[in-house]
């Protein structure tokens, strides 16, 4: 019986798997990263490939992580309008540190602050924090939910011939339909092919 025990093992201890689902969550907001900074680079910006069942398991914490962003993104456009675009030390920035409204500023950027450690906890990388917050929760703005999607691949891995799938941001590697053109035919090559049917 399982009373109530929910998720999948994998085999793992739970700080080996707690650990696994945090280098999982950041490797996916890792590949937003810019590809000339990095020696071995991505192929696809937000899409990873591992087994079914730990994209099944990671996906949660990372719609977690992204809801938190979102949050985070939100906080700090509202504390912008009370800050100063100010030089730090400078004369208007210190005057701007004794007003009332630097106190209004650090009560609307507390929550900011709470947010972005919690997702340092949560994710246990730093960069993968900054690219979350700056560039992945900014996409998501007006989604409710849903940020990510499973696509199980055929070919299974070598070696263990267990599941693969691609765990992927959405939005981003969306399929688009097109529909095809209408070929344009002038009217002299319409001319010409009647002439040739009605000499054969």
């Amino acid at each position: 019986m399982r009373h109530r025990k929910r998720g999948r093992v994998l085999g793992r201890c739970p700080s080996h798997r707690k650990a696994m689902f945090k280098n999982l969550a950041s490797a996916l907001f890792l590949t937003e990263q810019d590809p000339e900074l990095l020696d071995n680079a991505p192929k696809v910006k937000g899409r990873i490939t591992t087994t079914l069942h730990k994209a099944k398991e990671a996906r949660p914490l990372i719609e977690k992580c992204i809801t938190i962003a979102k949050q985070v993104v939100q906080t700090e456009r509202d504390a912008s309008e009370l800050g100063t675009t100010a030089r730090r030390s400078s004369d208007e920035w210190k005057a701007w540190r004794k007003s009332p409204k630097w106190n209004q500023w650090a009560k609307a950027m507390a929550p900011a602050v709470a947010g972005r450690r919690r997702l340092l906890q949560m994710l246990g990388d730093k960069t993968a924090v900054k690219l979350l917050v700056a560039e992945v929760a900014p996409r998501f703005v007006d989604r409710s939910g849903g940020y990510t999607r499973i696509l199980r691949l055929s070919k299974p891995r070598l070696g263990d011939a267990g599941t693969r799938a691609i765990l992927e941001l959405v939005g981003s590697n969306d399929r688009q339909v097109k529909k095809a053109q209408r070929p344009a035919f002038s009217s002299d090559d319409q001319a010409s092919s009647a002439s040739a049917t009605a000499e054969s």
